[in-house]
């Protein structure tokens, strides 16, 4: 009897190159939020809270008065801390702090500059950060993630083509690098109430990345 040999297949292991796509898109600032404090000290507890109720309450009267909604004007955080200075090299209790901190809403960007001054020359003596936001984010978001995709697609094929290699057009692994979300705003920190009018908002980079996967 005649057994034949049967012939060893050649095995090709798939191959795989990974790469990635950026992708970045422009857009304008919708509206302003604002963070506008109000920090007083006193004795006790209840004469620091009394004089910064009243000063916050003629910052707030005096940014409504500009025609911001009431609804656009919300309280971010309120706080009472004790003070203390050292004398002599011992912690001396010298009183209360309060800060009473609100977020303001400007739909209109050409009034920012207005609403800053109003409420530093009302009483507020901290301006703690501008930021810039737009509306409908996703959607400049989902147009930078098609960029991202189209970005990582060309740069394969252009490694395949100066490597001469054979890519199969359909990605095994599509990964978003956004793991924190992306960022849709531009924030400025004012450190103080020195501020000059008028505020520049700038433009708005809405950015996207993926790391995709392809065999060859």
């Amino acid at each position: 009897m005649y057994y034949a040999h049967a012939q060893p297949q050649t095995h090709h292991p798939s191959r795989m190159m990974t790469v990635t796509g950026n992708g970045k898109v422009v857009a304008q600032a919708s509206y302003v939020q604002l963070q506008i404090e109000v920090t007083t000290q006193g004795k006790n507890v209840q004469q620091a809270q009394q004089e910064n109720a009243s000063t916050m309450n003629r910052v707030i009267q005096s940014i409504l008065a500009l025609t911001i909604p009431r609804e656009n004007i919300q309280t971010a955080a309120y706080t009472i801390a004790p003070i203390y200075n050292y004398v002599e090299g011992k912690q001396v209790f010298t009183g209360y702090e309060v800060t009473n901190a609100i977020t303001v809403k400007v739909p209109d960007i050409n009034l920012v500059g207005n609403v800053i001054d109003t409420a530093v020359e009302n009483g507020a003596n901290r301006i703690s950060s501008i930021q810039f936001k737009i509306d409908h984010a996703d959607v400049y978001y989902q147009q930078a993630l098609s960029l991202a995709l189209h970005n990582a697609q060309m740069k394969a094929n252009t490694i395949a083509q100066t490597m001469h290699l054979a890519l199969h057009p359909q990605p095994l692994e599509i990964v978003e690098e956004n793991e924190n979300g992306p960022v849709l705003y531009k924030s400025m920190a004012m450190a103080d109430s020195t501020i000059t009018t008028p505020i520049e908002q700038g433009q708005i980079t809405i950015s996207a990345a993926v790391r995709v996967t392809f065999q060859y």
